[in-house]
């Protein structure tokens, strides 16, 4: 595509955002790694606030007919309608962005996501519209996959293209950054909610904040990321082909193995991801005498150890290679799962236990779980590539953990959370086995 078509398929934003910043001067990783870090602690902020009140506020607001596990149940399943909508978003965005120009996709993605998200504060309890309340979060909650689907503006590949010589498995950790910190500043805002609000008053207005907090933050966003995705470095690399949106069918059709191997490849770490923070929540709720207020500062702890332990990744990956920092991780998780989910059954030290050795492996794992992905697509695919591999992986890894990881504990008791945790730690090691040509340092 030229530049001159790239002009004519751009909005009025996206090219005033090319004029302020065409400078003409490179554009610093460093500067690309803020604005990635930015972005990606707005999707997971939205994402966990979310989470937190699928657990804490949706089974008594929206089915307070049912007993506190179904309801819960529930909530879960409308939960998972994100990740089956993510997909959508991606074949609809892509196309947003074909015509009318990245600027233009990224902002009507990440105000359909924010959008979405404020408009659950707003949302109605049982007791006042019955299951036309149950129904409307469905429509938010498919709206926020939608979204989703569509925020992927190229950065991470720009990061890692751009990304000195040996230092791959840093950057490649640096979006990742995005998930503890979004965990961390969620957690803390409904933690002080509980704290200061009677439970009435949490459960009437007091958990309706942080989703008005989400759209803010998403604005934030919105122009951190446009000042990127404006810069003449990321229209150079988009005119190379590098960055360059490619048909999602024709994606599939000459990158179908990359895809696939690509998903599977973090499936231990996406799974180890949601049973953390998610179903962990869940389970003291439901099961545990212990203080729900109590096990979000466990959260809070756990999220910042995960910051250090994404980080520790960058550096062990630039050292021994991605893949195998991916393979170690996930037979460390397999060895996880053999005990560590009885330990939320222990009393506190052993939900410290889970929480904190979940965060360490979580974080090296999760930490290294994008890079490969991303090198191993060619040039015109990698773009469109990298969002499909990641709407897939979530969904199969991550996107009916908490259901399922509760049904199973209701049904069977904690030790089967370990075997579907050892089920996707054997799927991590054999995509890796599979895709050899990962094995190599530079990958």
């Amino acid at each position: 595509m030229s530049s001159t078509n790239s002009e004519a398929n751009s909005g009025e934003l996206e090219r005033d955002a090319r004029a302020l910043h065409a400078t003409g001067e490179p554009i610093a990783p460093g500067e690309i790694a803020i604005g990635v870090i930015i972005g990606r602690t707005s999707e997971f902020f939205d994402f966990f606030v979310y989470a937190i009140a699928s657990v804490l506020v949706f089974p008594s607001l929206l089915f307070p007919y049912a007993d506190a596990l179904t309801g819960t149940m529930y909530s879960f399943a409308l939960f998972a309608l994100a990740f089956i909508a993510r997909p959508v978003g991606t074949v609809i965005f892509t196309e947003i962005g074909s015509r009318y120009g990245r600027g233009v996709k990224l902002t009507i993605a990440l105000f359909l996501l924010g959008g979405s998200t404020m408009m659950m504060a707003f949302l109605p309890s049982y007791n006042q519209v019955g299951h036309v309340a149950a129904i409307l979060l469905a429509v938010l909650r498919l709206g926020q996959g939608v979204a989703l689907g569509g925020v992927w503006d190229g950065l991470p590949s720009l990061l890692a293209l751009n990304a000195p010589p040996g230092k791959r498995g840093w950057y490649a950790m640096v979006p990742q950054l995005g998930a503890p910190l979004g965990l961390l500043i969620a957690s803390g805002l409904f933690t002080f909610f509980l704290l200061t609000l009677s439970q009435a008053d949490f459960l009437d207005w007091g958990w309706r904040y942080p989703f008005f907090v989400a759209f803010a933050i998403n604005v934030v966003a919105l122009f951190a990321r446009l000042r990127l995705v404006a810069t003449p470095e990321f229209e150079r690399l988009f005119e190379m082909g590098e960055l360059q949106p490619s048909s999602v069918i024709e994606t599939l059709r000459t990158e179908g193995r990359v895809v696939v191997l690509g998903a599977f490849a973090p499936l231990a770490s996406f799974a180890l991801f949601h049973l953390v923070t998610v179903f962990a929540l869940s389970w003291v709720v439901l099961f545990s005498p212990e203080d729900s207020i109590r096990f979000l500062v466990i959260e809070m702890v756990g999220a910042a150890v995960g910051v250090l332990a994404i980080l520790a990744s960058g550096i062990l990956a630039d050292v021994y290679g991605r893949r195998y920092v991916l393979g170690v991780s996930a037979a460390l998780i397999g060895a996880y799962s053999g005990f560590a989910p009885q330990l939320l059954a222990q009393g506190e030290l052993g939900e410290v236990a889970f929480m904190i050795l979940g965060f360490v492996l979580l974080g090296l794992a999760f930490g290294q779980s994008s890079g490969p992905v991303n090198s191993a697509f060619s040039k015109k695919a990698r773009l469109t590539g990298a969002a499909i591999t990641a709407d897939f992986a979530w969904l199969i890894g991550a996107g009916f953990a908490p259901l399922v990881a509760l049904v199973l504990t209701a049904n069977f008791g904690l030790w089967s959370v370990g075997v579907y945790l050892l089920s996707g730690a054997i799927c991590t090691l054999t995509a890796l086995f599979i895709n050899k040509e990962w094995a190599s340092k530079s990958a």
